[in-house]
């Protein structure tokens, strides 16, 4: 298993300069539409010598989903998908981590959208560690992605097609590429982006 720096310990945040979290749903039955959020935090205890008392928390602020549509944009904004005005926040957050093999983790937890909580497990990697030399801190990498059935969640809103099929996949990929940095290092003033 994983020899895991002991120096990750402690609380780490999403550096949102180096980071992503997104989505993708198949469109029409033929392609594919994707979008990220772009105002959200990922907040990680990380305890290496005792993984499992490790815990993730990702809040994605819900207006700020972008699929480069400004009409899509708004519909999903809606209350025929996340009714923002109502449910601002997706929120995850862990009950158990685990190593299943040499840097590839298991996170489960209770993902909640809308009003609805669902445990989930997400596969996660871990893609190293290692001190930034730009910004002269240390980084944790971090992705992965997890299948969900958005009609789980009450995002039921859908048109059949003429040819058979629905507009939007039932079926939602979210996708994720975290640079995590110490928690206090975010407010450090030599902490440059680049």
């Amino acid at each position: 298993m994983t020899d895991f720096d002991p120096d990750l310990k402690g609380t780490w945040v999403a550096d949102p300069a180096h980071s992503s979290i997104g989505f993708v749903a198949r469109h029409a039955m033929v392609t594919k539409v994707r979008g990220d959020f772009t105002d959200y935090s990922v907040t990680i205890e990380a305890v290496p010598d005792d993984l499992e008392k490790s815990t993730v928390e990702v809040r994605l602020r819900a207006a700020s989903l972008d699929t480069r549509n400004s009409d899509r944009d708004t519909h999903l904004r809606s209350a025929d998908f996340f009714n923002v005005e109502k449910w601002p926040e997706i929120v995850f957050r862990s009950t158990a981590v685990e190593e299943i093999d040499e840097g590839a983790l298991m996170v489960t937890g209770d993902l909640t959208i809308r009003d609805v909580t669902k445990r989930i497990t997400v596969p996660v990697d871990f893609t190293g560690f290692s001190t930034d030399p730009v910004a002269k801190t240390k980084r944790a990498g971090f992705e992965g992605s997890r299948r969900v059935n958005r009609r789980d969640f009450g995002l039921e809103w859908n048109v059949p097609l003429d040819t058979g099929g629905v507009l939007v996949s039932e079926k939602i990929t979210i996708e994720f590429e975290v640079s995590a940095v110490p928690k206090d290092a975010v407010a450090a003033p030599d902490v440059e982006s680049e």
